[in-house]
């Protein structure tokens, strides 16, 4: 059942046991909670699993007034995991949400057990930062609407997209039914948000598992390899033949590259005091 927290306003969803370790799962640009409805069956057997809507997105509230950010973001899930009494969590986040989830990392090490960071950028090269801005520029005179056919292009691969017509009407109508007023101030934080995050200061020092697809192309594996490079003992997977939204089109692989990481950390962290399972 969806509830609200208070504080910021966040729409939430909680899964298995809630006395067990918590997985806090951050969405990405113009989506919501339920896109994490393929990964949620799996981790709810060992793990408390915690999904919400990002500020501007889905059930939760808009916050006129304040700018988006990837700092305003963090805030708004260590105000949802205080509303819970989670002091510590896996952050697992999906492109925009695997920046926030770095940026948590880098600002409340003590708040973030391990990070699983799918499908997110690097510093792009300046083909691709140009046409990022592109998009958000078409997205601030033309709402949400003009930029989701080609992200469908980008986010699914051509043959799945032809056999899975209602997959790509429901992912159209979770990102078109997004507020025009201020989804192109979300997607300039998609944009711009990565040069903060490059060369992590303080370092990222808690297990960490990045992962992306072949085909994903403005998520691409050159980018996950140069994450991974910046993050001592991490864990890099690239998943072939797939493109940006894998943890839909074939979740059994995004889900066991998850669980497997989480089963080796358990066994870690269980080994230096930390959550057991």
């Amino acid at each position: 059942m969806t509830k609200i927290e208070g504080k910021s306003g966040t729409s939430y969803a909680e899964f298995g046991n809630k006395s067990a370790p918590t997985l806090l799962c951050v969405h990405g640009l113009g989506l919501n909670k339920d896109m994490w409805q393929w990964q949620v069956p799996a981790l709810q057997e060992r793990y408390h699993v915690v999904t919400y809507d990002l500020n501007w997105h889905g059930k939760s509230a808009e916050r006129s007034g304040e700018k988006p950010s990837l700092s305003g973001f963090v805030f708004q899930a260590l105000n949802l995991l205080d509303h819970l009494g989670v002091e510590r969590a896996t952050w697992i986040g999906f492109s925009l949400g695997g920046m926030i989830v770095r940026r948590a990392a880098m600002d409340h090490p003590e708040r973030v057990q391990r990070l699983a960071i799918l499908n997110s950028a690097h510093r792009r090269s300046e083909e691709a930062q140009a046409a990022i801005e592109k998009r958000v520029v078409q997205a601030r005179h033309e709402g949400p609407s003009s930029t989701v056919g080609a992200a469908l292009e980008r986010w699914f691969s051509q043959d799945y997209q032809a056999a899975h017509p209602e997959m790509m009407s429901l992912v159209r109508e979770w990102v078109t039914s997004n507020n025009p007023a201020w989804y192109h101030h979300v997607y300039e934080v998609l944009a711009s948000g990565v040069d903060e995050l490059v060369a992590p200061n303080p370092p990222i020092e808690c297990p960490t598992l990045v992962l992306t697809a072949e085909e994903d192309f403005g998520n691409s594996p050159d980018m996950s390899r140069a994450i991974a490079s910046e993050i001592q003992g991490s864990e890099l997977v690239i998943l072939p033949r797939l493109r940006h939204m894998a943890l839909a089109e074939d979740s059994e692989a995004v889900n066991s590259a998850i669980m497997g990481f989480l089963s080796k950390s358990d066994y870690v962290l269980g080994e230096t005091g930390g959550a057991q399972i």
